[in-house]
């Protein structure tokens, strides 16, 4: 028990050693990184003493040659005076305060303070860097702006070569833009004085008029021979051009009055005009971007001219193909009424064949108007005719399917026609098949001939009175009809048959038991089966008749029936 007690009282030891340990290494931490602070502010503060003010100064003071600049030396005197003896100060004084509080392990107080010394020490930074640039302002003024001035008299030079090489571009305004050169020679000995004088104040003023001159001479060295080509020759040419080709299209009844030519070449000949007043005072400003605004303007009028001749060509064209289709269309549609009433006293019209009729003549009717709407814009120059051809080519597309239906509507008309004489036709092919059916019976005679038989016959005969009798209605109704003579027809088609085959089954059973007669004194099987036969043969079943015969013999002579079709085809 006393040595379990004994190994817990260590393990407390042991963690309070660590937790102090801990805590000591922590302090330690915290007590570096303030001092690593604090260095980092000393060197701040060491930087801004270290700020040539003071060297600058100097150089002012030499200078000084008016009472302007010498108020302004002992102003900046008075603020570095300032910044030296009392903010400095200040600041080391604070900055043994935060050290004094770091040894004394007092880190929290430590860390405001140091925060607090951080921004005194940035506005102290600002305050001396403001003042030196002021100072630099003077002591840096010669040096800079002559090397700027160095720069503008290179430029000026070159302007200088530029125009005389090409004086004769510049037209009238040589003289204009020479003495704008003797202004700004002017200058440069403006800038000499002032320099000579230390008048920085005053220079700043020069050198900033001479970089506006330069700048503006450049522009206009640069810009006034293409301005004045233009101005001169290229944009009156091409007015002129646009002029007379916009007066033979006029001519010629072009729809042209929503372009405003006449207006807008006016009004680009009164601004040209302006900038031509501009150029004698050397005022380029937007000039170029204006007359080269005119320049696109005229080229497109002259694509938009070109756009209006092929556009009349093409609406020219389609207008006159619409017409003639529309034309003939009026024609066929105003026919089919006029002989409605005759078409009707024919042939029972169906409601559907009516609306479609209907239908197309009232699309018909808007088509017409919408054309004829076209015609006047065109008479009314309305619309140009790049707008009149999309009109009529839209119009044209659509009309087309008007000319499919009607196409289906003369179809249907048509066809009414066309079953009727196919009716009469087959009226008479029908009525020949049953005259050759008869035939057949009379130059074949049958002991008997079967009820059923008769019954086709009956209904062939029907079928045919009933397309007779569909004929000679007024109206006639075309779909009935055509069911009568497919009727008819059907019926007809089956009697043909039956004949056939009856006369050709009767024949073979005929021409089988005179063949099986010789073997009856052979043969009382065959003997009797062909009695049987003989008696179903004039019974009129001469199918079954045949059957019995061929069977009777096949005792006999196996390959009968193959035998009697051959000797049936030979008799035909």
């Amino acid at each position: 028990m006393d040595i379990k007690k004994l190994y817990i009282i260590g393990i407390v030891v042991v963690i309070l050693i660590i937790c102090v340990v801990c805590f000591i290494i922590f302090k330690q931490k915290k007590y570096k990184g303030l001092r690593e602070k604090l260095e980092e502010l000393e060197r701040q503060r060491n930087l801004i003493v270290a700020t040539p003010v003071m060297t600058e100064l100097d150089k002012v003071k030499v200078i000084i040659n008016n009472s302007e600049l010498e108020k302004k030396y002992a102003d900046w005197q008075k603020r570095y005076e300032i910044i030296k003896n009392e903010r400095y100060s200040d600041i080391t004084d604070k900055l043994l305060e935060v050290d004094n509080l770091i040894e004394d392990k007092e880190y929290s107080d430590a860390k405001e303070a140091i925060v607090n010394l951080e921004m005194e020490i940035y506005k102290l930074r600002v305050s001396t860097d403001n003042l030196l640039d002021e100072i630099r302002e003077v002591t840096m003024s010669e040096e800079r702006n002559r090397t700027i001035v160095t720069k503008l008299k290179s430029r000026f030079r070159e302007l200088e070569r530029t125009l005389d090489n090409n004086r004769a571009a510049y037209g009238d305004v040589i003289n204009n833009i020479e003495l704008q050169f003797e202004n700004i020679e002017k200058k440069f000995t403006d800038f000499e004085e002032v320099m000579e004088k230390n008048e920085y104040e005053e220079v700043v003023g020069v050198v900033k008029v001479l970089d506006e001159m330069i700048a503006h001479m450049g522009v206009v060295i640069e810009e006034l021979p293409d301005v004045i080509l233009l101005t001169d020759k290229i944009l009156p040419n091409r007015i002129k051009e646009v002029r007379d080709t916009y007066e033979k299209l006029a001519a010629k009844d072009y729809p042209l009055d929503h372009m405003k030519v006449p207006y807008n070449l006016n009004q680009i000949e009164n601004k040209v005009g302006d900038i031509k007043t501009r150029i004698k005072i050397l005022n380029l400003e937007d000039s170029m971007f204006e007359l080269k605004t005119f320049l696109d303007y005229l080229d497109n009028l002259f694509t938009d001219f070109e756009i209006e001749k092929k556009s009349k060509k093409l609406f020219d064209e389609t207008a006159r193909n619409f017409k003639s289709k529309l034309q003939k269309v009026n024609r066929i549609v105003t026919d089919i009424y006029n002989q409605l009433d005759d078409i009707k006293s024919m042939y029972n019209l169906e409601s559907e064949d009516l609306s479609d009729l209907e239908q197309i003549n009232k699309e018909l009717y808007k088509v017409n108007n919408d054309f004829n709407d076209i015609i006047k814009e065109l008479k009314n120059k309305t619309f140009p005719y790049s707008k009149l051809k999309d009109k009529i080519m839209s119009l044209s597309s659509n009309f087309g399917q008007i000319e499919d239906n009607l196409n289906l509507c003369l179809k249907s008309l048509g066809s009414m026609h066309d079953d009727e004489m196919r009716a009469r036709e087959q009226l008479d092919e029908i009525t020949e098949l049953l005259k050759k059916c008869r035939a057949k019976i009379r130059h074949n005679p049958l002991p008997i001939i079967s009820n059923n038989y008769f019954v086709e016959l009956s209904e062939a005969n029907d079928a045919i009175y009933e397309i007779v009798k569909e004929l000679e209605k007024t109206p006639i109704t075309i779909k009935t009809l055509n069911i009568r003579v497919d009727t008819a027809r059907d019926l007809s088609l089956k009697l043909y048959s039956t004949t056939n085959e009856m006369i050709k089954t009767a024949k073979l059973s005929e021409m089988t038991i005179m063949y099986g007669n010789r073997y009856k004194p052979i043969d009382k099987d065959i003997e009797q089966g062909l009695d049987v036969a003989s008696q179903l043969f004039f019974k009129g079943n001469y199918k079954k008749s045949l059957e019995t015969a061929i069977a009777a013999i096949n005792i006999i002579e196996p390959d009968i029936h193959k035998k009697m079709l051959h000797l049936y085809k030979e008799d035909k």
